[in-house]
């Protein structure tokens, strides 16, 4: 058990990788490595899911492709929305020992891969799956640090705040409530460490003239984008610049603390990448930034 496990009681150690459907593993696979310097680290298959996967390395986290190998739920999400977002990556000190616990609560779970796999239904979380693996100190990979975050869309984000707390003993004083006006949503950050950004976003995207809100519209509640940090964000700038002009929204020249990378460039997801710790300043710690 990690030491902040052990202080704060949670099941979670961490927020440590994204899954996303898409027709060409390869193409998709090949996007995440050019831009953002990933690197490919196996492929294998999943039973459970039907479907081939590749496995890349970014910053300290994972990016599992997944290619439909026949009908199920990878398929299905891939005929839905042209693929993205599937499942939400979260790390455990000991994946037996939560396995065991979810069992004696009656959560269903499939295990594979020395994974723990929770749809919708298991979770009773309308839109949400997790993939749960045991926590690892990988070092940085590419030009990101790590990935903190993932964007779930509900029509309650209290009462799925509520549940994911329940399930994974997660301490709701740690939470965080955001709000957007621009974006026009509400909802929390679910911290699942009170000094460690790792945590699902979960919000009710009440304005539906945005884009946010258009999207939950159509799809109803889903994983939406998901957030890493950078330590060289202009670098990553340039690069994009460079590789993919038009194909990512931020401050062109200048200081930089975050930008938006869209999702036709890395298979359907959108990423938003801010600047090491500056997340605090919308994470309830803004003391923790650090000057660029």
């Amino acid at each position: 058990m990690s030491d902040a496990e052990s202080k704060s009681g949670s099941a979670l150690a961490g927020f440590d990788r994204i899954q996303l459907s898409a027709d060409d593993g390869e193409q998709i696979a090949a996007r995440w490595i050019e831009i953002l310097g990933a690197k490919s680290v196996r492929q294998d298959r999943l039973a459970g899911l039907n479907a081939k996967r590749l496995l890349l390395a970014i910053g300290n986290c994972h990016v599992e492709i997944l290619q439909p190998d026949g009908a199920g739920a990878v398929q299905d999400h891939l005929a839905s929305r042209r693929g993205g977002p599937f499942a939400a990556g979260l790390a455990t000190a000991d994946v037996d020992l939560l396995s065991r616990d979810l069992s004696s609560r009656d959560i269903g779970f499939h295990m594979e891969t020395d994974q723990l796999f929770l749809d919708e239904q298991q979770l009773g979380i309308a839109g949400l799956r997790l993939v749960i693996s045991a926590e690892a100190n990988n070092e940085p990979t590419g030009r990101l640090r790590n990935l903190y975050e993932v964007t779930h869309l509900t029509g309650d984000a209290g009462e799925s705040a509520d549940r994911l707390a329940d399930i994974f003993s997660l301490e709701s004083s740690h939470f965080v409530p955001i709000r957007s006006d621009a974006y026009g949503y509400e909802g929390s950050l679910t911290l699942f460490h009170p000094d460690r950004l790792d945590r699902i976003e979960i919000i009710h995207p009440y304005d539906r003239t945005k884009t946010m809100g258009r999207y939950f519209d159509r799809f109803g509640a889903s994983l939406y984008m998901c957030y890493g940090e950078c330590d060289d964000l202009p670098g990553l700038r340039e690069h994009l610049m460079a590789l993919a002009p038009d194909d990512w929204t931020g401050p062109r020249e200048g200081p930089l603390d975050g930008l938006f990378i869209h999702p036709k460039v890395l298979g359907g997801v959108m990423l938003g990448v801010s600047r090491t710790t500056f997340a605090w300043s919308w994470s309830g710690s803004p003391e923790r930034i650090r000057n660029p």
